[in-house]
């Protein structure tokens, strides 16, 4: 049986983007508790780095996944840019491309294109602890723009496809 961290980013004195009230740390945490419900389901063993409104570092993080052996590592985030409404959809963020976590990344940013993100791929970034530090396969999501009308209304009104299409977008890694 697969174990899967699910980092909920964020939490506590850290909302990651805010835009208009909305504040990237309660998505992520939704959508988090929304996929472990799911691969739960289906037999998969779930660790939450969090399952409250707490901050822990990134580098604990990363250092628990390693402690209890996971076989992947999944952040959930929201993306932000400068200006209200200037990108939309998903990215995945990994430390380095090939792999199964380039795989892994691959899987879900399909999976979220079927529910009508448009995909802006996959992108190496070697310099954040929860990809740089953890010992098994490990992406950074980043589900849509929080600060897109767009993509907060697809995440809105449909949730539930939004947390099913990661779920099995990690699934078809497993």
């Amino acid at each position: 049986m697969s174990l899967v961290v699910l980092d909920a980013g964020h939490g506590g004195e850290n909302p990651g983007a805010v835009y208009e009230g909305r504040r990237e740390k309660d998505d992520a945490l939704a959508i988090a508790m929304g996929v472990g419900a799911i691969l739960e389901r289906n037999g998969v063993d779930v660790y939450y780095t969090r399952t409250t409104d707490i901050y822990e570092s990134p580098a604990k993080k990363a250092r628990e996944a390693n402690r209890i052996r996971a076989d992947y590592f999944v952040s959930i985030h929201r993306n932000s840019s400068p200006y209200p409404n200037q990108y939309s959809g998903v990215e995945s963020l990994v430390y380095k491309k090939g792999g199964k976590g380039e795989q892994l990344a691959e899987n879900i940013n399909k999976e979220l294109e079927k529910v009508g993100f448009l995909n802006q791929g996959i992108r190496e970034t070697p310099n954040l602890a929860v990809l740089r530090r953890t010992e098994m396969p490990a992406v950074l999501l980043e589900v849509g723009f929080i600060n897109t009308a767009q993509d907060n209304q697809r995440l809105d009104e449909r949730f539930d496809e939004v947390v099913s299409a990661i779920a099995k977008g990690i699934l078809e890694t497993l």
